[in-house]
């Protein structure tokens, strides 16, 4: 499973914050949009890395969850 982690992604350029993320500084997502084999994901509390390396299809499905509501408290 190590070859799905990102070790130090501190010095990879083109993060961003989810749309989904508050300004209040709590518990944020950042994607790095362009990666070849997938879409990193990172705290963002914690730009040294780790990431999490998501397969596209997974993060595409994900993402299509989220809009929909489906993870709504």
């Amino acid at each position: 499973m190590t070859d799905r982690i990102i070790p130090n992604t501190f010095e990879q350029t083109g993060w961003r914050k989810s749309s989904y993320s508050n300004s209040e500084g709590g518990s944020c997502l950042e994607v790095l949009d362009g990666h070849p084999t997938g879409v990193p994901v990172r705290d963002s509390k914690s730009p040294h890395g780790p990431a999490l390396l998501i397969p596209a299809a997974s993060w595409s499905s994900f993402a299509s969850a989220v809009k929909a509501g489906h993870f709504c408290v």
